[in-house]
């Protein structure tokens, strides 16, 4: 049975086997950063602290690429959704952080939970097809990582942008947590 916690996150299997748990703390720090995002409107998601340009919406963008970019296309080989198929990444490799200000928070919040939506589905497949030690199809420079090594770098980017995200929060409306 999960449990959630106050804030309404699952809180990740005590004991379970390593593919649970592994999705169940990417799960939790999804869960995190949709509660550190919530009830903010346009203003609340453009808000930025000291000299970083980061924003809570940026980092909505960002994490929705970065889901996509891992799940389908690196692990899959798919080719980009239409949302950054378009983008030209080589005139501004920071596309997602900065054009999100032009987007509506409710554009911002589905384009991040269609993005993990994707990404549960084809980890779902990749888990049934080859388990945690499937290649991505798609390698890059350094080689084809294993689905371990997508799910455990997805926790620590979620985790990274979760710290900027307390920091981000707390400044716009006094919201702190864990």
């Amino acid at each position: 049975m999960t449990h959630v916690d106050a804030q309404g996150r699952p809180e990740p299997p005590d004991q379970a086997d390593e593919t649970r748990t592994l999705l169940g703390f990417l799960d939790y720090q999804r869960a995190t950063l949709a509660w550190k995002c919530s009830g903010l409107d346009a203003a609340g998601l453009r808000a930025t602290v000291g000299i970083s340009s980061m924003t809570l919406g940026g980092m909505l963008k960002h994490l929705a690429w970065v889901e996509d970019y891992w799940c389908a296309y690196r692990l899959h080989g798919l080719e980009p959704a239409p949302v950054w198929a378009s983008v030209d990444w080589a005139a501004d490799p920071d596309w997602e952080w900065n054009s999100a200000a032009g987007d509506s928070p409710e554009e911002l919040r589905r384009l991040w939970h269609e993005a993990t939506e994707r990404s549960r589905s084809l980890v779902g497949r990749a888990l049934a097809e080859g388990g945690l030690d499937q290649r991505a199809r798609r390698p890059d420079r350094r080689g084809a990582p294993s689905l371990r090594w997508i799910l455990f770098h997805l926790v620590e980017e979620y985790a990274r942008h979760n710290g900027h995200a307390d920091l981000i929060r707390e400044s716009v409306d006094g919201l702190t947590g864990e």
